[in-house]
């Protein structure tokens, strides 16, 4: 009859430690962050198939919020803000999708 509450205890331990195989929780949040802002960029992009400009300027400015350093959102929000005439955002949001991408080809280049 001991051995019950021992047996429990230490399944319970067992279960209560993180599996060694699985990501750490902000990488989980990061990966998540990744796919809604990937989700948003989609949907955008459909946005402007059916000329839904404002829905798509929408849609990457919430992907921008969700992912702040990725030049594809900011290049679709140009493209939508080009298309409602607000040239201004638009080269706004040219010019940072421009600066991320130049970031990170230069972060690939160095780290060869």
């Amino acid at each position: 009859m001991k051995r019950l509450p021992m047996l429990a205890l230490v399944l319970l331990a067992g279960c209560a430690r993180r599996d060694a195989t699985s990501p750490p929780a902000t990488v989980r949040a990061a990966a998540t962050d990744s796919m809604r802002s990937q989700a948003l960029i989609d949907s955008g992009n459909a946005a402007i198939r059916v000329k839904d400009y404002d829905g798509a300027a929408r849609r990457y400015a919430s992907a921008v919020a969700i992912r702040p350093d990725d030049p594809a959102a900011y290049y679709g929000l140009g493209m939508a803000l080009a298309r409602l005439g607000r040239d201004d955002e638009a080269r706004e949001a040219y010019a940072r999708s421009r600066e991320l991408q130049s970031r990170a080809a230069d972060t690939t280049t160095h780290a060869r």
